[in-house]
Order: C-alpha cells, then sequence, then structure tokens
C-alpha cells in the first residue's frame, strides 16, 4: 500500500545565485526527526519532508518510490545519490546509509555524502539570506553537533572551521558579525548559546533540520567537482567515535 504522507512533493526554485546543473540526482535525509527525500532534475526541485520521529524505516522507500514515479524515471536514469551523512542520530544516520548504499550499488551509481548541518545553514540562507549561520543539533548528553558556516560567490554554504560535538558552554565565537542560529541545538541550549555567541531569540531558527532538498542542492555542486564516491565509500559520520565504537563492538 502506498504510503500517505503529511505532504504532497513540493517545488522549489532555485535562489538567484545557484549555478544550476544538468544532473538527475536523489537526495535522502533520516539523520533527526525530520525524514526527507528530494529529486534534483536539470535545476528543478521536489521534495516530500515530514516530521516523523521513529518511523523513518517505514517513510523513506516510499517518499523515494513516489519521487521517482512522479517524474516518470526510474533509479538507473539518475547520475547519482546523494544523503545527510550526519551528524545526527546515529540510528537516523544508519538508516539513510544504508538505503543510499543500496540503491548505489543496485544501480552502479556515484554517492555524495553531505553534511547535516551544512544542510540546515543551506536553507537558512535560502529562506530568510542570511550569509552567516551557526548550525547546531542536539546531540543529547549535554553537547550540540556544531558548525559555523559562510555563503560563498556561488551561493552556496561552506564550513568555515571544522565539525564538532562539544558541551555549548565550551564553544567560542567564531569571527565576523551578523551571525545567526539554527537547528535543534538553539532550542535545547538556547540561553547557553544565545550569550556566548551573542545571537538573539530574533536572530535565532532552532525549528530547522536537515532536508534532502538543500542537501540536494550541495551534492549537485559536489558532484560536478568529481566528489562522488562508491557506495562502499559513502560512510556516515557520527563525531562522537565512542558511540561508534561501541555500535562497531556489538
Amino acid at each position: 500500500m502506498k504510503p500517505n504522507f503529511e505532504s504532497t512533493p513540493i517545488t522549489y526554485k532555485l535562489p538567484h545565485l545557484m549555478t544550476t546543473q544538468k544532473t538527475k540526482l536523489l537526495a535522502l535525509d533520516t539523520s533527526t526527526e525530520a525524514c526527507s527525500a528530494a529529486l534534483y532534475i536539470d535545476g528543478h526541485i521536489e521534495q516530500i519532508y515530514q516530521l516523523a520521529p521513529r518511523v523513518h524505516t517505514h517513510l523513506i522507500l516510499g517518499m523515494v518510490e513516489q519521487l521517482l514515479a512522479d517524474a516518470g524515471i526510474g533509479v538507473a536514469q539518475l547520475d547519482a545519490l546523494a544523503f545527510g551523512r550526519g551528524p545526527g542520530s546515529f540510528t537516523g544516520v544508519r538508516i539513510a546509509t544504508g538505503v543510499v548504499q543500496g540503491l548505489a550499488f543496485a544501480a552502479e551509481l556515484p554517492v555524495v555524502p553531505v553534511s547535516t548541518l551544512a544542510s540546515i545553514a543551506q536553507a537558512v540562507y535560502e529562506d530568510h539570506q542570511h550569509n552567516q549561520v551557526l548550525a547546531a543539533i542536539d546531540a543529547r548528553m549535554g553537547d550540540v553537533y556544531w558548525g559555523a558556516y559562510r555563503l560563498n560567490a556561488e551561493g552556496l554554504m561552506l564550513l568555515v572551521d571544522d565539525e564538532l560535538v562539544i558541551p555549548p558552554d565550551q564553544l567560542s565565537r567564531p569571527e565576523g558579525d551578523d551571525w545567526v542560529g539554527a537547528g535543534s541545538g538553539w532550542q535545547t541550549y538556547a540561553e547557553s548559546l544565545s550569550g556566548s555567541m551573542g545571537v538573539d531569540a530574533s536572530r535565532q531558527f532552532a525549528d530547522y533540520f536537515p532536508q534532502a532538498k538543500t542537501i540536494a542542492r550541495l551534492a549537485v555542486a559536489d558532484f560536478a567537482q568529481g566528489k562522488g564516491v562508491d557506495a562502499a565509500q559513502a560512510l556516515p559520520v557520527y563525531l562522537r567515535n565512542d558511540v561508534a565504537k561501541k555500535s562497531a563492538q556489538q
């Protein structure tokens, strides 16, 4: 039976700075409470997005099937696949990784891993035209997954320093002014981050999660630069190494 999604595919226009690539690419993300899939075809993007904690495994393949069916194409007709490679929920990141690897192996397609923090920063730029974004995902255990991003000339958010998993009270404000905050970390640790980063509530977008549409946008640019990898090399990024090691030993 076809899944009944809360939202049907939504078409997005590219920002005027974004370079349009002649590419067919499918992107997935299951790294947080949000679950989404997006199909990029020569500059045109459609996305299915749903806030659905703990049911991503029941939704993501149906989203993929719906997008491909609506476009009238199969996986083999794509140029590449992309996924939110983390950081995020350990289980969630593994879901997208496994699905993308399976599709890529079957169709012999390259895969472009994309940072979930970059996805959040890209969405804030596209929705609100902020050029500097401090992206934070609640990492539990008193930590945030953290990355500072700045817009480049092509309309893409690029990482300023390193992505981290870190207690919010140990963060240092990056150089520059006009930073805004985005992601669930800004909800859980709003007081701590607001004070240390000098970002007041009017410049915070705590309800932003990674989305497949911005993962697709970033992946198309990376794919054009030859950054696609084989399915076996499409690996998740957890940042919290002890979690990954503990799982591998089980």
